[in-house]
């Protein structure tokens, strides 16, 4: 049989148009080696670089292809193919319809020893749900995360502590949110990933000022634009803060031209300015 390579080593979820070349490419390998698990698998991938792309019809085509194979393609492939469906749903706000997908995936994922699977279907649910079942979601994952001994598991705990750390924040628990944030930093840190590293530092920073720390914020915010500058990385949310921390210590002229940045690229963002329109005109009135 031929050598096939590690699907989820392929994967650059900032870039899903690179993906699905390298997806595409290697699909004909994928069918000409009768790996039928393998072959399914990496068409639920290729929809999710569709999806990611906001492809919403050619996502749920080539889900199509990988239901047909479901049948021969053992429970992995069915995991991340009920995965993929609910997510391409919960993309186009269609919750209701993707929520028994991924409760359905967190269920056979359990079941079959897919524990990374399983604590990604877990972290959907809470995504699609709403109200206290979001942090119950959550909280269901990390527990089950921690509990693990599975690597692709216990990978997930930063994005849980995140996650969890923004219900908080939005309950207005800044304490809590903070405790969870420094929690995904450390384990940003342990995976040595610098950009979640970036990241991790950012929500800590965005916690501090709504607790009113905004001199450690502040510290924190220069810090990452000074490592984005270096990286030649524009980062229009660290711009954003730098102008709402300066604007919060009364430094109204050194924040306009941070504010004038973060709207130069955050506006080019299609899904902020389609669902955060006001922030992103605030963004316009604060830089001129």
């Amino acid at each position: 049989m031929t050598d096939l390579p590690k699907i989820d080593e392929l994967w650059d979820y900032n870039k899903p148009e690179q993906t699905e070349q390298q997806f595409r490419e290697l699909l004909p390998q994928a069918q000409a080696s009768g790996d039928i698990p393998y072959h399914a698998e990496l068409l639920t991938q290729l929809a999710r670089t569709q999806s990611l792309q906001r492809k919403f019809n050619e996502a749920h085509a080539i889900l199509d292809d990988a239901e047909a194979l479901l049948g021969q393609a053992g429970a992995r492939a069915r995991v991340r193919y009920l995965l993929e469906r609910g997510r391409t749903f919960n993309s186009l706000g269609k919750k209701e319809q993707a929520k028994p997908l991924f409760v359905e995936a967190w269920d056979l994922g359990r079941e079959v020893g897919e524990e990374g699977l399983a604590v990604d279907a877990a972290h959907m649910v809470a995504i699609a749900e709403s109200g206290d079942a979001v942090l119950a979601w959550n909280l269901k994952a990390m527990e089950y995360a921690e509990a693990s001994t599975d690597p692709d598991a216990r990978r997930w705990l930063g994005s849980l502590f995140n996650n969890i750390g923004w219900t908080y924040h939005d309950q207005n628990e800044f304490e809590k949110a903070l405790e969870m944030f420094e929690q995904a930093l450390v384990a940003r840190r342990e995976q040595d990933d610098a950009e979640n590293i970036r990241v991790a530092q950012w929500c800590v920073a965005r916690c501090l000022r709504s607790l009113k720390r905004i001199e450690e914020a502040l510290a924190i915010q220069q810090n990452l634009l000074a490592e984005y500058e270096e990286l030649g990385q524009p980062s229009g949310y660290t711009q954003e803060e730098m102008g709402e921390n300066l604007l919060a210590l009364n430094r109204e002229a050194e924040a306009r031209p941070h504010f004038a940045e973060a709207y130069a690229i955050l506006s080019q963002d299609a899904w902020l300015v389609e669902n955060e329109k006001e922030r992103v005109e605030r963004l316009k009135e604060l830089g001129k």
